[in-house]
């Protein structure tokens, strides 16, 4: 019976951590990689959770687009692992169908056409008969580029060459998406429809790990983020539980219609005819500023994603 009892046991605790492995969609544990004397990410470890939109933020050169390639396999760590789905070796074939990559530097061939491009990824990914073409047919719908299938890519839009570059990396219909910079380079209404694929992905449920160096679109796109900076882990948590901890208290910003006197007390200071204090009560900074003098103009300004990486890193966020 004890025999019995212990057997059982193990049997439990192996279901345990079977199913808390299959909620994490993506591990990384102490990743490091150097080139030479260049320590480009050092120590990195995060989880991500299924189904979640996960950032991982920095300027150039702050070890992201090194970080995706070990987590999709293309390039070997000096050191940690990386978990997909449960299953370690990202290099396994297996493991690679998992995924779907849109890589930073567009991987198309502009000689082709929007449809020849992806028959030939969808092979690439065994895909053959009704199956691809049902799935070519799904990227052209899903990237809107219905109308422009026969036309060679070197004639799109950078804006058009990311959405096709987007949907080669999906034919195979993986659960875990990354996305290294999708946006870099392209106009602000192609961003808007990049953003709207993305957040189409994630309400089907697709696991998402993001990476860029534009703050305001992981403050739309991510759940949770992770800041890097030379090849560092600085911060990682929600955006609204970054902003509380490390972006600072909101600034009042005033332009009085003549300068007062009687701030002193309030603090702050002037700069180019504005005054400007930095408070947990704005709403009490302008009822006092307010019996001061007469309001030209007056704004507040809360803290946001930026605020937080300049706040740790004290760096400019696009050096």
């Amino acid at each position: 019976m004890r025999a019995r009892r212990a057997n059982f046991a193990l049997v439990l605790v192996a279901r345990v951590r079977d199913t808390a492995i299959e909620m994490i969609a993506i591990q990384v544990d102490g990743l490091r990689k150097s080139f030479g004397d260049i320590v480009a990410v050092d120590g990195v470890t995060f989880e991500v959770r299924p189904g979640e939109t996960f950032g991982l933020l920095g300027p150039n050169g702050a070890g992201k687009t090194t970080t995706i390639s070990m987590i999709v396999g293309a390039l070997p760590p000096d050191a940690g692992k990386v978990r997909l789905a449960g299953h370690e070796d990202p290099t396994r074939p297996a493991v690679r169908l998992r995924v779907g990559v849109a890589p930073q530097a567009l991987a198309l061939y502009t000689e082709l056409t929007g449809e020849e491009n992806l028959e030939f990824f969808g092979r690439l990914y065994g895909l053959k008969g009704e199956h691809l073409k049902e799935r070519m047919e799904w990227a052209l719908k899903f990237s809107g580029l219905l109308d422009r299938r026969k036309d060679r890519v070197h004639g799109y839009s950078g804006g058009m060459q990311r959405r096709l570059n987007l949907v080669c990396g999906l034919l195979h219909n993986p659960p875990i998406v990354v996305l290294d910079e999708p946006t870099v380079g392209v106009d602000p209404q192609s961003r808007n429809l990049l953003f709207e694929n993305i957040e189409e992905l994630k309400a089907q449920g697709r696991t998402i790990l993001y990476t860029t160096h534009y703050m305001e679109e992981a403050e739309r796109l991510c759940d949770r983020v992770a800041i890097l900076d030379r090849g560092k882990l600085l911060a990682l948590d929600s955006v609204s539980n970054l902003v509380r901890q490390h972006g600072g208290l909101p600034t009042v910003e005033i332009e009085f219609e003549d300068r007062p006197s009687g701030l002193e007390a309030l603090g702050g200071a002037w700069d180019k005819g504005r005054w400007r204090v930095q408070s947990d009560k704005p709403v009490q900074v302008l009822e006092r500023a307010g019996a001061a003098g007469q309001f030209a103009n007056v704004s507040i300004r809360r803290a946001n994603l930026e605020a937080v990486f300049l706040g740790l890193t004290g760096r400019s966020l696009r050096d």
